[in-house]
């Protein structure tokens, strides 16, 4: 009696055994399947692209399920270094074609692609309190702030001065220089100047009135013949862990829909390679 029982418990115990490690063979977690989405997507872009980029980064979420899409907005300049020094990026969009090329040069990205343009206004609180009406009482009314020349922006405001002083004489340009109170390092940091009360006037992109910043801000146009017009390049970093994503979100902004929302913001279509 006592080794039948004996005999019963010991195969109790090997069948409980087998069950045991049946549930942990079912419960073993399975790899990813080839070709499955997911990961986080790094894109160093120009500020002035803040808004627009935001809104393709989520329409590239939402039709990549399990992919995140991490921005790292700042001047072209700033970006440019920062992927010399070898800062993780998987996408970058510029604001001129300079830092692009200095990339290029150096072999850190793709062979890029234009996507877009933009063009540059003055911007004056709503307020406006030195009574600013047009481009050349910049020479001689109120605090006016500027991006540094390093940066796109700061770079094509004094192309635009230069070019207005065949309209204003050719002391012009310094006379505005003389008036500008700060340099700032991105286009949204001249904008927030201007919409704080910190400066009666700015020059920025024309989509930058499209900002968190529009209900503050009035703009006054340049004069056609004085405004310039840049032209963003897109490229994929050359070492990206995510290539095959990356080129994916450059062939989106590229895309019709992607010209749809960045048309949305006020940018311009350019032709590659114009």
């Amino acid at each position: 009696m006592k080794l039948r029982r004996a005999s019963l418990l010991i195969a109790s115990t090997l069948i409980a055994a087998l069950a045991l490690a049946g549930c942990r063979q079912v419960a073993t977690p399975q790899p990813r399947q080839q070709g499955q989405p997911g990961g986080q997507l790094v894109v160093f872009a120009a500020a002035s692209l803040t808004d627009a980029f935001g809104e393709i980064g989520r329409a590239f979420e939402k039709s990549h399920p399990g992919v995140t899409v991490k921005f790292n907005f700042g001047g072209s300049q700033q970006l440019r270094t920062q992927i010399e020094q070898g800062m993780s990026a998987d996408v970058f969009a510029s604001a001129d074609q300079k830092y692009m090329q200095e990339l290029v040069a150096k072999g850190l990205v793709e062979p890029p692609r234009d996507f877009t343009a933009n063009t540059l206004t003055v911007i004056v609180p709503k307020n406006n309190p030195a009574g600013i009406k047009s481009a050349a009482d910049l020479a001689n009314k109120g605090k006016l702030v500027l991006a540094a020349l390093d940066v796109p922006i700061g770079k094509y405001s004094r192309q635009a001065l230069e070019k207005l002083a065949t309209l204003y004489g050719s002391d012009y340009p310094k006379q505005v220089e003389k008036r500008v109170v700060s340099q700032e390092t991105t286009v949204r940091q001249v904008v927030a100047k201007v919409a704080l009360g910190e400066a009666d006037a700015g020059i920025v992109y024309v989509t930058d009135i499209n900002s968190s910043y529009r209900d503050k801000l009035d703009t006054i146009p340049f004069p056609q013949e004085a405004n310039v017009r840049a032209t963003y390049p897109i490229a994929v970093v050359k070492d990206s862990k995510q290539a095959g994503l990356a080129r994916e979100l450059v062939n989106l902004i590229l895309s019709p829909d992607g010209q749809k929302i960045l048309a949305k913001y006020g940018f311009l279509p350019v032709k590659e390679g114009s």
